[in-house]
């Protein structure tokens, strides 16, 4: 792998995992730079993502004043990608629920010179082991709204993917309005319809071990308004997706 590679993580509240998490993705040996975002968590995570830095020369951290959203932090951490000159990015949560023994699926796919690869819990049917009711029914209603009402046919509400950032121009993701989960088909719809080659890759995600879930019933009235948005522009105003030549 020739090229630029960051790994992207978002925090909050995150102190116990991010110790984990940092050595299993070192564990994978690959060739890769890793940013964490912190939005100001209680728990202290800053201080000790901030050891990390001091201690790995390639983990690096940004402070954020307090929480902002998950779809604002993946925006700040997608410009932080340009601005630094890197060519590939993975995104990914911090809490388990995307094992980083996958990091080297996603640049195994990469490879092969693709724009976007995702992550899809629905390529296998055991992709979702131990999962409640509950989560199993809401991961799976929004799929098939996504598919049915935007014609997508990716896992598209989930956070671990690649980008190629060498070929799909930050001006995709500024065209995002949603600072919230539904950062993460807004953008892939965008995507989608300038017509970037998307692949997907098999994954399986745990029941939540560690931690607790931060999608509450507020985040997911505003992602059904987005997508009901979407679907209205969709048919109305199609161009006003469209990345400008």
């Amino acid at each position: 792998m020739g090229e630029k590679c960051l790994i992207f993580i978002p925090t909050y509240n995150e102190s116990d995992n991010v110790r984990r998490l940092l050595p299993a993705i070192l564990e994978q040996g690959l060739d890769c730079d890793i940013l964490f975002m912190d939005d100001n968590s209680p728990d202290g995570t800053g201080k000790v993502l901030d050891e990390f830095a001091d201690e790995h020369p390639r983990v690096h951290v940004v402070h954020r004043p307090g929480k902002q959203g998950i779809g604002s932090a993946h925006q700040a951490g997608i410009a932080w990608a340009y601005e630094h000159g890197y060519a590939w990015l993975i995104t990914m949560d911090s809490d388990f629920a995307h094992p980083p023994e996958y990091l080297p699926d996603f640049l195994a796919a990469a490879e092969q010179g693709v724009d976007v690869v995702v992550g899809s819990r629905y390529l296998r049917r055991t992709g979702l082991p131990g999962w409640s009711l509950r989560r199993r029914i809401l991961t799976r209603t929004g799929h098939f709204l996504t598919l049915t009402m935007l014609g997508m046919p990716y896992d598209a509400t989930g956070a671990f993917r690649f980008y190629r950032l060498t070929s799909v121009p930050h001006e995709a993701f500024k065209l995002v309005g949603s600072t919230g989960y539904s950062f993460f088909f807004e953008s892939l719809y965008i995507l989608h319809v300038n017509r970037f080659s998307i692949r997907q890759i098999p994954i399986h995600l745990p029941g939540r071990t560690f931690g607790t879930s931060k999608m509450d019933g507020g985040e997911v009235a505003t992602s059904l308004r987005l997508l009901l948005s979407l679907f209205v522009r969709k048919l109305f105003t199609p161009r006003r997706f469209r990345i400008s030549p």
